[in-house]
């Protein structure tokens, strides 16, 4: 009788505990993560707009993409961690140009990009409720543009595109819920990313000229599996 009862105290102990109890005294996961971005920019218009004549307003309208990526956290302490998630993000943005004359004429800029970016964040998670667990972290990091059409000649018409540089830096907050099931931890999580420089080139066109500064604006909602 006795071991029976010892073996049921043993039992629900592991079952208040939960899946993976071990998880937050480990020092290194690995995983990987999918994501669905909205890429939006956030517009600047130049000083003194009113001089562009039938040119009225300038707009961002963003785009979904995807991105993917791995995932690697190092434990700094068992409620703090410490993440990169190098990833390959294909987004999309346009640039809405409204001349008004005898009739409104809107001449519309789509921006396509491939980026590479290193995001490093500061996670803080919450102690865990059996299997599931809460975070937020903020961070900032390093993008680069492969599609970037930085070097190519441009027209002074209306076919003129508009040419963006090809790195940016950025800083992000976020937050997110995690599942921890019988063999890995299941996440889903939304971050806001902001970036601290202007992308735009400036090559003597009205598209350029109208707008003083081009920051990127992303928001992801990203799953994540991690063993």
């Amino acid at each position: 009788m006795s071991i029976l009862l010892l073996a049921s105290a043993v039992a629900g102990a592991q079952e208040e505990r939960g899946n993976l109890p071990n998880y937050y005294k480990e020092a290194l996961h690995f995983g990987f993560t999918l994501g669905v971005n909205r890429t939006n920019f956030i517009i600047h218009p130049a000083p003194h707009f009113e001089r562009f004549d039938s040119l009225k307003w300038v707009r961002s309208a963003p785009k979904f993409g995807f991105n993917l990526g791995i995932v690697s956290e190092l434990r700094l302490h068992q409620y703090v961690t410490l993440r990169f998630i190098p990833n390959l993000s294909f987004a999309e943005r346009n640039l809405q140009y409204y001349f008004e004359g005898h009739d409104t004429i809107v001449r519309v800029k789509s921006i396509e990009s491939t980026f590479l970016n290193f995001p490093l964040d500061l996670k803080l998670r919450s102690k865990r409720v059996k299997n599931f667990g809460a975070y937020i972290l903020a961070g900032g990091g390093y993008s680069l543009d492969l599609a970037s059409k930085r070097k190519v000649q441009n027209t002074t018409g209306t076919d003129a595109i508009v040419k963006l540089k090809r790195d940016d830096f950025s800083y992000e907050v976020g937050a997110g819920a995690e599942f921890y099931l019988q063999y890995f931890k299941f996440a889903i999580e939304g971050k806001l990313s902001i970036g601290t420089k202007n992308l735009l080139i400036k090559d003597n066109t009205i598209f350029s000229n109208s707008i003083d500064k081009l920051n990127s604006k992303i928001f992801l909602v990203s799953i994540t599996f991690e063993g």
